[in-house]
């Protein structure tokens, strides 16, 4: 086998390339375009982090990939491909057949996956069984297996509580056991851990980063704080007004960001502060979905704005992956200066 072969060979498996995704909804009022053009790629074993303020676009964007946008939204063009496999236009009976076993999601909120009046047991037995013709027994000691894999002691017993009888860290380790039932291939997090005290999610987290390294599972982790995505990602793309501004590998992208919305972000979270410093703002608020502005959407709130940003910038190509949509890239001194200092 030659040096070239054996380089591809060795390459991560592309789980999740989506290209120019569009997801609109269509209101009376008019038409949002809550996704917009969106591209990214996941590779087996790696952990994308989706990040932007609320609004942005980034749950639409995973509900877009695994179809359960309601209407009045729906995907209107762009692709969606799985594993080689365009899910744009797949059949609802398909999407069924790969959401909980080859794709799975976890919500904000573990309510939003366990019914209360039905037993962890019940949950996990019976999700395991809609996809795989399995005994009851061998269904039951998955679920136990996975229980233990997100941490919850004595998984023997605990499978037989109900969903009130756990705090909300340890429902959480719940939803997330189910998900990794069938040990997918992508799992979509949209924003798991916020409602969670620091030091359970800090425990998730470092337990998810884990089983993802050894189950080969690509990750989307959908977040707000740029704090988590840092400690966890591997790769990072930022949104705004539902389009991906920058995006590359995460180090790239928090330590030598070129949009200014990313730099802002970075600025304004406490950690990249100085004791005892005011936060870093970004002015305004981002535009109402049905009034976004011509062009580049943040020239409304950025200090950088000139005549040119009137026109909508064509993405840019750094080094090692690292992208942009912006006419004025930040050097890395000023980059340094917006996230240090504010406007």
């Amino acid at each position: 086998m030659s040096s070239q072969q054996k380089t591809e060979t060795n390459k991560p498996e592309t789980v999740l390339d989506v290209r120019d995704l569009q997801t609109h909804f269509f209101t009376p009022a008019g038409t949002i375009k809550s996704v917009d053009g969106v591209s990214l790629t996941v590779k087996r074993g790696e952990i994308l982090g989706l990040v932007g303020e609320s609004g942005s676009g980034k749950s639409i964007t995973g509900f877009s990939i695994i179809g359960l946008v309601d209407k009045p939204g729906r995907n209107v063009g762009g692709s969606i491909t799985f594993k080689g496999e365009e899910l744009l236009n797949a059949s609802e009976k398909r999407l069924r057949s790969l959401r909980g076993n080859r794709i799975a999601m976890i919500f904000q909120d573990p309510m939003m996956t366990l019914n209360p009046v039905l037993s962890v047991k019940t949950h996990m037995v019976e999700t395991v069984r809609a996809h795989e013709n399995v005994s009851e027994a061998e269904a039951l000691r998955r679920s136990i297996e996975a229980l233990s894999m997100v941490g919850i002691s004595q998984p023997e017993l605990r499978i037989q509580s109900y969903p009130h009888e756990f705090s909300g860290g340890m429902r959480q380790r719940v939803a997330i056991a189910i998900a990794l039932l069938h040990k997918p291939d992508l799992i979509i997090a949209d924003e798991p851990t916020t409602a969670l005290d620091v030091t359970i999610q800090s425990q998730i987290l470092a337990e998810v980063q884990t089983l993802c390294r050894e189950l080969g599972m690509g990750l989307i982790w959908i977040s707000h704080d740029l704090g988590v995505v840092a400690g966890l990602a591997d790769n990072v793309a930022v949104m705004y007004a539902g389009r991906i501004v920058e995006q590359g590998k995460v180090d790239d992208v928090l330590d030598r960001p070129q949009h200014p919305y990313t730099a802002g972000l970075i600025g304004s979270a406490p950690a990249a502060n100085a004791r005892g410093a005011r936060l870093t703002q970004i002015r305004g608020a981002a535009p109402h979905p049905l009034k976004r502005p011509e062009g580049c959407a943040f020239r409304t709130r950025c200090d950088f704005a000139t005549d040119r940003c009137l026109e909508e910038p064509a993405e840019t190509s750094g080094t090692a992956g690292h992208r942009w949509r912006c006419f004025n890239p930040l050097a890395g001194a000023a980059a340094s200066a917006i996230s240090a200092e504010g406007h």
